[in-house]
């Protein structure tokens, strides 16, 4: 994928992995990103993985448990996790957030 590429986010299928999450991803090289759209109340268990995730909260309000640590985030709250950080959330209210992942997230390429 050495050339420039442009993707229309809403022409990129929808699947939802768990309840009340709505997920499109877009792949490079180097990186995932991952665009959810969350209903109030989902909650995304807790987990790790290899991936260093950059989570951008663009639109509601979203609770983050990273490393025990809980954080209620609004539009605008970036968060780094580390690689194989245990972490969790869950929607307060109904919120669009993103996720960027480096290296790619494979799992990610079926959902």
């Amino acid at each position: 994928m050495s050339k420039m590429l442009c993707y229309n986010l809403y022409n990129i299928e929808t699947k939802q992995p768990f309840k009340g999450a709505h997920l499109r991803c877009l792949h490079s090289d180097n990186m995932t990103i991952a665009y959810w759209q969350f209903d109030s109340g989902a909650r995304l268990p807790e987990h790790s993985h290899h991936h260093e995730q950059i989570t951008s909260v663009m639109g509601g309000s979203f609770e983050l448990t990273v490393g025990g640590n809980s954080l209620n985030l609004q539009a605008g709250s970036v968060v780094v996790i580390p690689p194989d950080t245990l972490h969790s959330a869950r929607a307060i209210t109904g919120c669009f957030v993103i996720d960027v992942f480096h290296p790619v997230r494979e799992d990610y390429k079926d959902n």
